[in-house]
């Protein structure tokens, strides 16, 4: 079936800075590192907070401490020439959900600090949850029809619609659900439940990524490479996704995602050595590993399933490389806590941060977890202090709506850990 084009990202910078040139204004707020000089007389400096901001995207206040100040700005969005477009509106009210198992309210993860945001658009998740069957299942042939009710209570349409409010289509939406679920095949199929073992993974690792990354190689081996995408379900997975992605992406976006994605198949491989070596890492060992094994390729890729691009000079600066690490690393403790007692009926020892925590630093398993919490909030606080400084430092509109993006992201990963009921379910520490 061939993929649907999609227009190429579009600029979103206001008229007057365009004239300037994007390479002028990134190189400028990149060597410079002052935003303010770089766009003097260009663009207006966001205005500041002195009155209380209703709560963006819907959110009701935050539980648990109060975020860094002037998150309120990030997520509110730029103001000024050119800027009106870039704010990302939700109903006033969540649409109404369709009764289904997938819309169980879970209970949070008590003292875990998050934004409640509202429930994904039901039709836009029907669509979406249509598609990527029919993706999964006919297009790729990626499961056998046995595992159809563990993909249907994956609820990934309904996942990617909560993490990406601002896609303009279902079709951008798409991009984002293919590679999540050809990114849980590789892990799934090459590194856990079915099939995994840490025994010859960095060669099926290496494999894989060549279709993420393809082989440049001479005419007579080149056939033979091409076949080997074919030769199981997460080949054939990422292959067909990193297609639809470079179609709809820019060059420096696909080239981003690449990168991303060898970080987490060496995270994948870390965990891999210390499983084969039947071995605990200390607490700081074992996040420099969820560092690289998370969700990072999920949050980054917020701007192409926006349907933009955040230029790659903003990307690479390191405050923005912070903030998405954090980011990364905040949901992935996410999904450590809501999975845990999912991980402990599973054969064998999986490592997660309780599990790390208890057994490095002598804890019990419910103040290891407790711990695990504060570990996280403490993520989530840093997070928000560095997304709110890079904001007033760097108010280029594209800077602006990335860091709402990858917000939304890490708001809507929570909502569906928490209330994927089919899947997680919490220990009974409290």
């Amino acid at each position: 079936m061939p993929a649907p084009e999609l227009p190429p990202p579009q600029s979103r910078l206001p008229e007057a800075a365009s004239h300037l040139g994007a390479h002028v204004l990134t190189s400028a707020a990149v060597h410079a590192c002052d935003a303010k000089a770089a766009t003097s007389g260009l663009l207006p400096a966001p205005p500041a907070v002195s009155a209380p901001v209703p709560p963006p995207l819907g959110r009701p206040a935050a539980e648990g401490p109060a975020p860094g100040a002037g998150l309120e700005r990030i997520l509110r969005g730029p103001s000024g020439l050119g800027t009106a477009g870039l704010r990302l509106t939700l109903r006033e009210e969540p649409p109404p959900s369709h009764p289904s198992a997938d819309a169980a309210e879970g209970m949070p993860v008590p003292g875990l600090y998050f934004h409640p945001v509202p429930e994904p658009d039901p039709v836009r998740v029907d669509e979406v949850s249509r598609r990527i069957k029919s993706w999964a299942m006919e297009e790729v042939r990626l499961y056998p029809e046995d595992w159809e009710e563990e993909f249907d209570g994956f609820s990934v349409g309904r996942y990617m619609v909560g993490c990406h409010p601002d896609a303009p289509t279902v079709e951008h939406l798409m991009i984002a659900t293919r590679l999540m679920v050809a990114e849980n095949a590789v892990d799934d199929c090459y590194c856990e439940d079915h099939g995994g073992s840490p025994i010859g993974l960095g060669e099926r690792l290496l494999l894989a990524h060549t279709a993420l990354d393809p082989l440049h190689t001479t005419q007579e081996y080149r056939p033979q490479w091409a076949k080997s995408l074919h030769a199981d379900a997460p080949r054939r997975a990422y292959r067909s996704a990193m297609e639809y992605f470079v179609r709809a992406a820019g060059p420096s976006q696909a080239d981003r995602l690449r990168h991303d994605m060898a970080r987490l198949h060496m995270g994948y491989l870390a965990e891999a050595a210390w499983s084969q070596l039947d071995h605990v890492p200390e607490v700081w060992e074992y996040l420099a590993m969820r560092q690289f094994n998370n969700f990072r390729p999920c949050p980054t890729i917020t701007d192409t399933v926006g349907g933009y691009e955040l230029p790659a000079d903003l990307h690479a600066q390191a405050a923005m490389q912070k903030v998405i690490a954090l980011a990364g690393n905040a949901t992935t403790i996410v999904n450590d806590l809501y999975s845990y007692t999912k991980e402990l009926d599973a054969p064998g020892r999986h490592l997660n941060l309780p599990v790390v925590i208890a057994a490095r630093e002598g804890l019990s398993d419910r103040d290891a977890y407790l711990k695990s919490v504060e570990v996280h909030n403490d993520l989530m606080h840093d997070f928000e202090t560095e997304a709110s400084a890079l904001s007033a430092s760097c108010p280029f509109p594209s800077v602006q709506r990335f860091l709402r993006g990858v917000a939304a992201w890490v708001d809507g990963n929570h909502h569906w850990h928490r209330s994927n009921t089919y899947r997680y379910s919490l220990p009974d520490f409290w």
